[in-house]
C-alpha cells in the first residue's frame, strides 16, 4: 500500500488529484468545527458527552464530531447517502428510473440532478429535527420567543446548505481526486476520531484494565486483517476460448477466468442499513412519549438490542443482494462472453445456460461476502450486550468497515490508474 503512494506521488497528474483530494478533506474538516450561529456548542457537547444515546454517537462519528459541535457540516454526509440509497431503490420500483439508469450518461445524469434534490429536501428535514432538538433541550444561544424563530431560520437554513456543500466537495473528488467523493468524506470524518479511541484505550490502561485494552487492539488488528482478506478473495469462473483459423494464424484457444468478488458491494450494504435503522432511533430521539404504544415499539430499534441487531443482520444481506443485483446483470455477461470471441464456461452451454450458472454463483458468493459483513457489522453490538462496560464500541465494526474498504478502494484507484500509465507496474496485490 505505501508502495503504491510512493510511486503515485511520483506521477505528476496522480500527485495534482491526491492534493487536491486532501484539500477538499481540510475544507471538510475546517467545517465539521466551525458553529452554526445561534447554537451553544459548549452546552451540545456537553450534552452529547454525557449521552448514552448511541445514535447521537453514531451520527457524531460519521461527521467527525460535527454533530457535537454544532457546526455546519453537522448533518455530514448521511443526506446524501439517504438520497442515494431511495434513487436506487426508485430505480427497481418505477419504471421511469429503471429505463434512465440503463441508458447512457445523459440517463445516469438525471438520476444525479435527482439525487441532488433530495440530498437538499433530506437534509432541510433532518436540519428542522436537529433544531427542534436543540430548542426542546435549551442549546441555543437566544433567549426571546421572536429571536427563536429567526435562530431557527439561520441554523435550518445553514445546516441545509452545509449539507448541499458537502455533498459539491464529494462530487469534487469525483471529478478531480482520488476514489468516491462521498466515501473518501465518511472516511475522514471516522479516522478524525481516532485521537478520542486512542485517549479511551489510554484511560482504560491507566484504570488496570490493560488486558480488556489489549484484546481490543488484537480484535482490531485481525478484524481489519479479516476485512482486507475478504476484499480481495474472489470466485473465478474458468473461462475458455475456441480456436479460430483466419488465414495461415490461429487465433483463440486462451484459457483465461472471470473473477467475482466475495465482497462486491463493498461497504455499501453497511451504510444502507444502518441509515435506515438509525430513523426510528432518531424519532426516539426528538419525540419523548414514553405511555405512547409507538413509542414502546421505537424502543425495539435502540442499537443496543437484539432486535436491532438481527434485524440489522438481516438488513445487510438484503442490501448486499439488492446492490449486486442492479450492478451485475448475468444475461449481459453471457451475452458478452459469448460475443467476445465466442467464451463459454467448460461444461455449460453458450447463451442461458451460462447466464443462470453465472446467476447461480453469484447467489452463492453474495450470501458468503453478506454473511462476513454481517459478523463484523453485528459482532461489536452482541459483544456490548455481553459486556456493558464496552457499549461504546458497539459501531465499531462499521466504523472499521468504511475505513478499510474506502482505504483499499483508493488503493486500487491509483493502482488502476498508474497501471493504465505503465504497463511494466506491478502493484502490492501481484
Amino acid at each position: 500500500m505505501l508502495e503504491t503512494l510512493k510511486n503515485a506521488w511520483k506521477v505528476i497528474d496522480l500527485r495534482k488529484k491526491i492534493l487536491f483530494t486532501l484539500f477538499i478533506i481540510v475544507i471538510f474538516r475546517i467545517g465539521s468545527v466551525i458553529p452554526v450561529p445561534f447554537i451553544d456548542p459548549i452546552a451540545l457537547g456537553e450534552s452529547m458527552a454525557e449521552s448514552e444515546n448511541i445514535f447521537f454517537n453514531y451520527l457524531s462519528t460519521l461527521t467527525g464530531g460535527g454533530l457535537q459541535y454544532g457546526a455546519i457540516f453537522a448533518m455530514g454526509v448521511t443526506p446524501y447517502i439517504n438520497s442515494s440509497i431511495i434513487m436506487q431503490l426508485l430505480t427497481v420500483a418505477i419504471p421511469y428510473y429503471e429505463r434512465l439508469s440503463k441508458q447512457d450518461e445523459e440517463g445516469r445524469k438525471i438520476i444525479a440532478k435527482h439525487t441532488r434534490f433530495a440530498t437538499v429536501i433530506l437534509g432541510l428535514i433532518q436540519g428542522i429535527a436537529f433544531y427542534i432538538y436543540l430548542n426542546n433541550n435549551n442549546m441555543l444561544s437566544v433567549e426571546s420567543d421572536g429571536m427563536k424563530w429567526f435562530a431557527g431560520f439561520v441554523v435550518v437554513l445553514t445546516l441545509t446548505a452545509g449539507s448541499a456543500l458537502v455533498m459539491w466537495l464529494g462530487e469534487q473528488i469525483d471529478a478531480k481526486g482520488i476514489g468516491n467523493g462521498i466515501s473518501i468524506l465518511l472516511f475522514a470524518g471516522i479516522i478524525s476520531r481516532a485521537p478520542d479511541a486512542g485517549a479511551a484505550l489510554i484511560s482504560w490502561w491507566q484504570a488496570g484494565e490493560q488486558v480488556a485494552a489489549v484484546a481490543i487492539v488484537v480484535v482490531f488488528l485481525l478484524v481489519i486483517a479479516f476485512i482486507v482478506w475478504m476484499s480481495n478473495a474472489e470466485r473465478r469462473l474458468a473461462i475458455q476460448y475456441p480456436k479460430r483459423v483466419v488465414g495461415r494464424k490461429i487465433y483463440g484457444g486462451q484459457n483465461t477466468h472471470l473473477p467475482i468478488k466475495v465482497n462486491m458491494s463493498g461497504v455499501m450494504p453497511i451504510i444502507f442499513a444502518s441509515s435506515i435503522l438509525m430513523i426510528p432511533t432518531m424519532i426516539l430521539s426528538f419525540w419523548n412519549k414514553p405511555d405512547r404504544p409507538l413509542y414502546k415499539i421505537l424502543t425495539l430499534f435502540s442499537t443496543q438490542g437484539v432486535f436491532y441487531a438481527v434485524l440489522y443482520f438481516a438488513m445487510i444481506i438484503a442490501f448486499a443482494y439488492f446492490y449486486v443485483t442492479i450492478q451485475y446483470d448475468p444475461d449481459k455477461m453471457a451475452d458478452d462472453l459469448k460475443k467476445n470471441g465466442g467464451g463459454s464456461i467448460p461444461g455449460i452451454r453458450s447463451g442461458q445456460p451460462t447466464a443462470d450458472f453465472i446467476r447461480k454463483v453469484l447467489s452463492r458468493v453474495t450470501l458468503i461476502g453478506a454473511l462476513c459483513l454481517s459478523v463484523i457489522a453485528v459482532g461489536p453490538i452482541l459483544f456490548a450486550l455481553f459486556s456493558p462496560a464496552f457499549q461504546n464500541i458497539s459501531v465499531g465494526g462499521t466504523s472499521v468497515l468504511i475505513i478499510v474498504g474506502v482505504a483499499l478502494e483508493i488503493v486500487n484507484n491509483l493502482e488502476g490508474q498508474l497501471l493504465a500509465r505503465n504497463s511494466n507496474y506491478k502493484g502490492f496485490l501481484d
